[in-house]
């Protein structure tokens, strides 16, 4: 797998000279308010992003995605955005209304349903594809705002507090390993998650299918079990966390008046990193906020560990 790195730095170069919308959003991030929220083991950021409004309040019942055209289907993009071929398949393109510094989307070049299975080994090999980039999956139901193309995104390493998390032994501990891969299981994270580390796709890809499988028993009337990845490739191994998730708007985000924090939590969100585009709910969005936002969305580190038993 060729390393695309200079190519998406070229694809930026030349975005940014060329597309006023997307240059102006890059430098507005200069600008944008961050919180920190500690907890006892760990932080979470929270970001006021306005021009991340459209995301968070996507309608995505089927009646508004079928009454919409699809603003992925390249027929349908903004003229000013062009694209880096991605292998056969899909387009890289600079994503117009940013978290990170670098936020890239990952296009298929078919108008196919957002799904994970049959398109994990693809994440993968992203994630080799572009070493400094953390790419991820945000399933159709748990934060894709276009849950009928599927795509994948990417942002810049060193952003997401997951990233250095997972280094921190009290939070997170090998309890599994064989020659393919090795199972890390965390605790007292406020979210379930299940991590994978390995040089070996294929292994890695066979664990995520049991895995999978597994977790769809779960939740058998949905298009697929709903999920959120986070993957990254250094030193010739891959880190890959998966969250799976049991609601996708917490309560708070239908509530009215004072109780209203409008955040819809996907990936990034479940990475560290709290995307609130209304001023007033960065303000007042507290740590017990967010562990109840967690408590409602996600898997417990027990269901987690009964999905991953013996599963290396």
């Amino acid at each position: 797998m060729r390393d695309y790195s200079t190519g998406v730095s070229d694809l930026f170069a030349g975005q940014l000279n060329e597309w006023d919308l997307a240059r102006d959003n890059y430098r507005q991030l200069d600008n944008v308010k961050i919180r920190k929220i500690f907890f006892a083991e760990f932080e979470v950021t929270v970001q006021f992003n306005p021009g991340r409004i459209t995301s968070s309040a996507a309608k995505v019942d089927a009646g508004s995605i079928e009454a919409r055209p699809c603003f992925l289907c390249e027929k349908n993009r903004p003229q000013q955005q062009r694209g880096l071929r991605f292998e056969q398949d899909y387009d890289i393109l600079i994503n117009p209304f940013p978290i990170f510094n670098r936020h890239l989307t990952i296009v298929s070049d078919t108008h196919t349903d957002q799904r994970i299975a049959g398109n994990f080994t693809t994440m993968l090999e992203l994630a080799m594809a572009l070493p400094g980039f953390v790419i991820f999956y945000n399933g159709p139901q748990c934060g894709a705002s276009a849950p009928d193309h599927l795509h994948f995104q990417a942002g810049n390493k060193g952003f997401l507090p997951i990233e250095t998390d997972f280094r921190n032994k009290s939070l997170c501990t090998m309890v599994a390993v064989d020659y393919r891969a090795e199972l890390w299981a965390w605790q007292r994270y406020g979210r379930g998650i299940m991590t994978l580390k390995g040089t070996d796709k294929e292994a890695l890809a066979s664990i995520f299918g049991i895995f999978y499988k597994r977790f769809a028993l779960t939740q058998p009337d949905r298009p697929e079990p709903m999920l959120n990845i986070l993957a990254s490739f250094s030193d010739n191994r891959w880190i890959i966390h998966v969250i799976p998730r049991k609601l996708h708007r917490p309560s708070c985000y239908f509530a009215e008046g004072k109780d209203k924090i409008l955040l819809s939590p996907a990936a990034v969100d479940m990475g560290g990193v709290f995307i609130t585009p209304r001023e007033e709910d960065f303000i007042k969005i507290t740590s017990t906020d967010i562990s109840g936002i967690f408590m409602q969305t996600c898997l417990t580190d027990r269901e987690i560990s009964s999905l991953t038993a013996d599963i290396l």
